[in-house]
């Protein structure tokens, strides 16, 4: 099975701008009508810098996210593809937490980002 790394999966919207032993922090940028492949985040801070459109899915759930820019939001592990379905372009932030996630509750975890701070 190949790499669900998002930077792998989907060189042309993903970029590495920082790292170290403890975070790493992705740059995504799409445009409307674009299409991520299915990949894997783990833990994450999200930290939109436009405002954007986009529908998130995994196997058979799907979420519509509409956000505003300057939103930061929590974003649990999880693994999904995305479409831009709003008229402007994506750009965001992802700071990745490399600590060992929690674990993890009973049921499903949310799909898509959520304002809710993170418990543990």
């Amino acid at each position: 099975m190949g790499s669900t790394d998002p930077v792998d999966t989907n060189p042309d919207s993903y970029a590495v701008v920082f790292e170290n032993d403890r975070v790493r922090v992705l740059e995504y940028r799409d445009v409307p009508g674009h299409r991520s492949v299915p990949h894997e985040h783990p833990d994450s801070v999200m930290v939109t810098l436009s405002s954007f459109r986009r529908r998130l899915s995994a196997g058979d759930r799907q979420v519509d996210v509409e956000l505003p820019g300057g939103a930061v939001r929590w974003l649990g592990a999880q693994g999904h593809s995305g479409e831009n379905t709003g008229d402007t372009e994506t750009h965001c932030l992802f700071v990745e937490l490399k600590e060992p996630a929690p674990v993890p509750r009973e049921g499903a975890p949310p799909l898509g980002p959520s304002d809710a701070a993170a418990r543990v």
